[in-house]
């Protein structure tokens, strides 16, 4: 074939590939929504109910500690993108336990993410429909999803980026109306951030204990930013949407979370906030706003908005949770920490088994739920996945340090994204996450959490020896990365892409990536 056939051929193949990947608009979506939950909507209720105007100071912290989190995190999925990336880095930087470890962990969390969801989902459409039993509405839910995320990764994206968008679109609206309502002008409204600087009790009613306390709180809030970079490493430009994703969580944290928190405190006083079990914050405040349209009635048609919205972010969350779990456990495999067949991808790329594996665990869950409520076994799954989100941004912070250890002065040169003040502030963020841990072992209410977690740690630590006995027997243990690298992108890559040529014009970057991997091969064996 002519260079200009093949010239003209690869874009054509690389615009087909593309298609079943996430565009840049997809991961904008998910990058500026993937926060924004029923741990917002409502749970920002309990918080600033239990700490006072102080929320802000909680708040602010667990949303620093994410974002030097998401900062270690983008530094080295810009360097090397990958799907499951903190599982594969930690394997790098701490050893294949470390991988092992929070692979395990974080598929375990998703699985039951996707089954309280669910629940929650169906409980939700069973309000809104009371003839038809909750347990139908969370396995049509859950079915919907699972086709969906079956489809393509593209479908995932399509489908998130209209959810996300609502999420968004409802914050924007609450931010927009709240900001005139505070400063007063808005029809019947008067300037009212002294509601925050004259609280009654003062800025922290309940001392600062409660302020420290309610960071143990509010961190979980902020989990789930780490898809985005998952997700970015499935686009069209993984490095662009890697980068893109991490340089916006600082702002998303500051206007999504703080910005609304401030308006809650500044229009409605701490303490005159209702119980969020009976109206969540964000439909209190859009009922005040409403008031003088909709006179005694703008609280129910807030009340309705809201949980529309709420239903939304349910959705959203299962979708991402079926998403982020499936990818996970592909990766696991990919690895040799769980069968091969389950990392084995589809001609559309989608991991179908680990699809199908992650989402058995969820619809177990539910039917568990369901049958036997009272049975402990689905509290004892949710409580036992409740510090996952803090060991995950540990190891990433301990793999950042490490890996950053490896590298030579002119790799760290050429690092397109870095950590700032490296490693003192990885340092700080690993004595922050023990510093919360600590909070959660004083606090009853979340005391359990941590044993039923280091429960489900001990469980996979006691089979590690047989993980480890397997990886030596298919030789993947102690497996150099760049080997490691060429095997798996070779595995999931279509062969067309793999063979072009080196004058084939741009490339995609699966295509960089084994040529990268073959050169350090390469190098490798001169050494020796």
């Amino acid at each position: 074939m002519s260079n200009g056939s093949k010239d003209s051929a690869r874009p054509a193949t690389e615009a087909a590939d593309n298609t079943k990947k996430l565009s840049n608009r997809h991961v904008t979506m998910i990058t500026l929504g993937g926060i924004i939950g029923a741990s917002l909507f409502v749970g920002s209720g309990n918080v600033i109910r239990s700490v006072g105007p102080a929320a802000l100071v909680s708040y602010s912290i667990g949303g620093l500690l994410v974002i030097l989190v998401m900062r270690m995190l983008g530094e080295m999925a810009v360097a090397s993108p990958a799907v499951g990336s903190f599982m594969e880095y930690a394997r790098r930087g701490l050893g294949e336990w470390a991988g092992y470890l929070i692979g395990w962990l974080y598929w375990y969390f998703w699985v039951g993410v996707i089954a309280f969801e669910a629940v929650v989902g169906g409980a939700t459409l069973h309000g809104w429909f009371p003839m038809i039993p909750d347990w139908v509405f969370s396995i049509a839910v859950m079915l919907i999803f699972t086709i969906a995320n079956l489809v393509s990764v593209r479908s995932f994206g399509e489908i998130e980026f209209w959810l996300a968008s609502i999420k968004v679109a409802t914050i924007v609206v609450f931010l927009s109306l709240g900001l005139l309502f505070a400063f007063g002008l808005w029809p019947g409204a008067s300037f009212s951030f002294g509601n925050i600087v004259n609280a009654e009790g003062g800025f922290a009613p309940y001392g600062w204990w409660a302020v420290i306390s309610g960071v143990a709180l509010v961190i979980f809030s902020y989990f789930g930013t780490e898809i985005a970079v998952m997700a970015a490493a499935e686009s069209e430009d993984p490095k662009k949407g890697v980068t893109r994703a991490t340089n916006a969580v600082v702002w998303r944290i500051m206007l999504f979370f703080i910005g609304g928190v401030t308006l809650i405190l500044a229009i409605v006083p701490w303490n005159q906030l209702p119980d969020p079990d009976q109206i969540s914050p964000f439909a209190y405040v859009f009922g005040q706003i409403f008031a003088p349209f909709f006179g005694p009635g703008a609280a129910q048609v807030a009340e309705i908005i809201m949980s529309a919205v709420l239903l939304t972010a349910v959705f959203s969350v299962l979708n991402s949770g079926i998403y982020s779990a499936s990818r996970m456990f592909a990766a696991i495999s990919d690895e040799g920490l769980a069968p091969k067949f389950i990392g084995k991808r589809a001609s559309n790329g989608v991991p179908v088994m680990a699809v199908l594996a992650s989402t058995i665990g969820g619809y177990a869950a539910v039917v568990i739920n369901f049958l036997l409520p009272d049975s402990g076994i689905f509290t004892f799954i949710m409580n036992s996945a409740g510090l996952v989100a803090l060991l995950v941004y540990a190891f990433i912070a301990l793999t950042q340090i490490r890996m950053r250890q490896q590298m030579t002065k002119q790799e760290v040169d050429r690092l397109e994204l870095k950590m700032w003040f490296h490693p003192w502030l990885a340092i700080l963020t690993i004595l922050g996450i023990i510093g919360v841990v600590v909070i959660m072992i004083i606090l009853p209410e979340t005391r359990v959490q941590v044993w039923s977690t280091l429960i489900s740690v001990a469980v996979l630590v006691v089979f590690w020896p047989v993980a480890r006995r397997n990886l030596q027997k298919i030789g993947k243990l102690g497996q150099k990365p760049e080997t490691r690298l060429l095997r798996t992108v070779q595995r999931n890559q279509p062969a067309a892409s793999v063979g072009q040529g080196p004058n084939d014009g741009e490339v995609s970057s699966e295509t960089r990536a084994i040529r990268t991997a073959n050169r350090e091969q390469r190098k490798q064996r001169h050494k020796q």
